[in-house]
């Protein structure tokens, strides 16, 4: 077996860019032609790579390539490589431009819409030198991006686990039922989550936080949702209500920002699900970059605020 040292030396990166860019595209002919390389060339960086670790990444057929399960193993290690080299050439290259840090956080839309442009308006003030790069994914997604090392930190809905990361409080929200001014459900103050189900929904992503927490509990009332459009943000939710196409849930706080004028109206949910922790998470908060703790300190502490 070889050891580490010697096994470092003879891996080298364009070797595993090339084997990513097979895996992605399926081909030794794709990728080649994609990276503008022979293929008879990667073909032997690919034999080369299968020496070094003594075992098959690829199987070869007519129609490309299959992975092994040691290729997908590699396949995992190489893009945290390869993440890990990009982000050290931007952060490099940004403290050459005088910015003194670089973090990347990928959230939820529910900490998106309700909280995240105060508090990082508030860092930002704070720390103008330190650029943050945020995108909008589902909790899901964010779950999976902090593994993977493809982002810093993650904020979303804690009740979806974070086996294997470490996480932080950060923000308290309350989920509520949306409904048209004059709909029955409107005037009889807060209302369990089964008593929506006799009504059309207007439903969020088929993999977001609140649609599977609505269909667990739909389920655990012996039926389902009547979800009878879908959309991807909650500014178009409350369009599609205000529409007459349904009821829907939301955060309430969201609701309170988005809505305008009093076509609309929030109804309380009484179901202990509808009480929500959003977390930040991340796959060990001590090795993070002293920028990155700085953010998670500030974001931290928002718990703290509001709970105060």
């Amino acid at each position: 077996m070889l050891s580490e040292r010697n096994f470092a030396r003879q891996i080298d990166l364009t070797s595993l860019q090339l084997f990513v860019a097979v895996c992605e595209l399926g081909s030794i002919g794709r990728a080649a032609e994609r990276e503008f390389i022979a293929a008879s060339a990667i073909s032997k960086r690919l034999s080369d790579l299968e020496s070094a670790l003594g075992t098959t990444l690829l199987h070869r057929h007519a129609r490309g390539v299959r992975l092994t399960p040691a290729g997908e193993g590699l396949l995992h290690h190489a893009r945290t490589v390869l993440f890990g080299l990009e982000k050290m050439q931007i952060e490099l290259a940004e403290y050459a431009d005088g910015v003194r840090g670089h973090v990347r956080v990928h959230a939820s839309i529910s900490a998106i819409v309700q909280f995240l442009p105060e508090d990082l308006g508030a860092f930002a003030r704070q720390h103008p030198q330190i650029k943050i790069d945020l995108e909008e994914h589902l909790s899901p997604e964010v779950l999976r991006a902090v593994k993977e090392g493809a982002t810093d930190l993650g904020l979303c809905n804690g009740a979806m686990g974070t086996v294997g990361l470490q996480s932080l409080p950060y923000r308290r929200d309350s989920l509520a039922l949306v409904v048209p001014r004059g709909h029955p459900l409107a005037s009889g103050g807060p209302v369990p989550f089964e008593a929506t189900l006799p009504f059309d929904h207007v439903g969020l992503h088929a993999n977001s936080s609140i649609h599977l927490a609505t269909h667990q509990a739909a389920t655990q009332a012996g039926t389902t949702v009547r979800v009878r459009i879908r959309v991807t943000g909650l500014d178009a939710m409350c369009r599609m209500i205000a529409n007459g196409l349904g009821v829907g849930v939301m955060p309430e706080r969201a609701f309170q920002l988005l809505s305008t004028g009093d076509a609309l109206q929030a109804v309380p949910l009484t179901d202990p699900w509808a009480q929500r922790q959003l977390v930040l998470v991340a796959r060990d908060f001590s090795s993070l970059p002293a920028s990155a703790r700085l953010l998670v300190d500030h974001l931290s502490a928002a718990d703290v605020r509001q709970a105060a």
